[in-house]
């Protein structure tokens, strides 16, 4: 005689395999041209925003430096770079003096860092 439990198991349907949130996120993503790092299964971190994707593949574009494109399988993780990328650099150079000097010298020869 079978348990109840193990009745209640096999009545549960399994979860789709594929649930379409993927493709979501990365529309959402790609769309939205927010900057992503990618860390990839041996430990390296790429940064990007996401111009394409399809079943096997993301397209990252870079600023300065080549465009990849990855392998999915080759991907551990996917996440937003952080909102605040110049503003905690910029807080950083205001408080010191020299920083202000550099600042100004800067905006008059319209280049940063």
């Amino acid at each position: 005689m079978t348990s109840p439990i193990s009745v209640r198991r096999r009545s549960k349907t399994p979860p789709p395999g594929e649930t379409g949130q993927e493709a979501l996120y990365l529309r959402s993503l790609s769309d939205r041209h927010v900057t992503v790092s990618i860390k990839l299964r041996d430990g390296e971190v790429v940064r990007g925003w996401i111009e394409y994707f399809d079943d096997s593949m993301v397209r990252l574009t870079r600023d300065g430096l080549p465009n990849l494109f990855i392998y999915k399988h080759q991907i551990s993780t996917i996440s937003e770079a952080s909102k605040r990328r110049s503003p905690r650099h910029k807080d950083d150079d205001a408080s010191s003096p020299k920083a202000g000097a550099e600042g100004a010298e800067t905006a008059s020869n319209g280049v940063s860092d």
